[in-house]
């Protein structure tokens, strides 16, 4: 019977990873159609060639990013439109969130991630109920590539980045969210390696909150990730 139930588990453990890894996968498919809409060039399109580099830091196959490419540049053009929606809400506490989705259809999206605000004590809010707590910031992860700190620091603000943090491996650029293209491309053009490029919402004056109800946020921040369109859930809070 142990054995019984410990292969149940497993075998749920992985059901919960494959789906994680399926949704991964659809999340960086429709990041690169959006991309790569108007130009399916890459060469051209600095904000397709960022989406390419995303879904390979996150371990999206070539032959899926091929594929997306060649449906891209290809004539047959008039699948769904997929759209970024934003929405805004307060979780347990009074934790502000913004959650961003890619969709084919708001109508059914928004009312999801909806409820799973409500059925996770959460608020559902209206638009700019929230927004205005965050900051809209490009967040550029480089390889330090056996650079200093100093040296690092220098080459970011040289390149137009508002902060830097450094970490043994890899470290962080910090650009207002308009110069994140910019900036990707000056850091690229000095010989620095980019991992990864992506806009993040970063709450201004994060709430400090305790152990016992990290539980409760991340409960609704499960949800809300389940959510089938859902692409990435902001917080602002921190942890005591």
């Amino acid at each position: 019977m142990s054995g019984h139930s410990k292969w149940n588990s497993i075998k749920h453990k992985k059901a919960l990873t494959d789906a994680k890894r399926g949704k991964i996968l659809t999340k960086h498919s429709k990041l690169l159609i959006i991309s790569g809409r108007s130009d399916s060039n890459p060469e051209t399109n600095a904000t397709l060639r960022s989406a390419i580099q995303n879904a390979k830091a996150d371990n999206v196959p070539n032959d899926n990013i091929e594929r997306i490419l060649k449906k891209l540049s290809g004539t047959d053009k008039g699948g769904a439109q997929i759209t970024e929606q934003i929405y805004e809400g307060f979780g347990p506490e009074g934790i502000p969130f913004i959650v961003t989705a890619l969709t084919d259809n708001p109508n059914r999206t928004m009312p999801a991630v909806r409820t799973a605000f409500i059925k996770n004590g959460g608020n559902f809010g209206s638009s700019g109920s929230v927004m205005f707590m965050f900051n809209h910031l490009g967040v550029i992860t480089i390889k330090n590539g056996g650079k200093k700190e100093d040296d690092l620091f220098e080459l970011a603000v040289g390149s137009g980045a508002d902060d830097f943090s450094y970490n043994p491996e890899e470290s962080e650029v910090i650009t207002k969210f308009s110069d994140l293209a910019k900036v990707r491309n000056a850091l690229e053009e000095q010989g620095i390696e980019i991992v990864k490029a992506s806009p993040e919402y970063r709450a201004k004056d994060p709430k400090i909150i305790t152990e016992n109800i990290l539980e409760k946020i991340e409960k609704l921040i499960e949800a809300v990730e389940e959510v089938e369109d859902t692409d990435e859930v902001f917080g602002g809070f921190d942890i005591n």
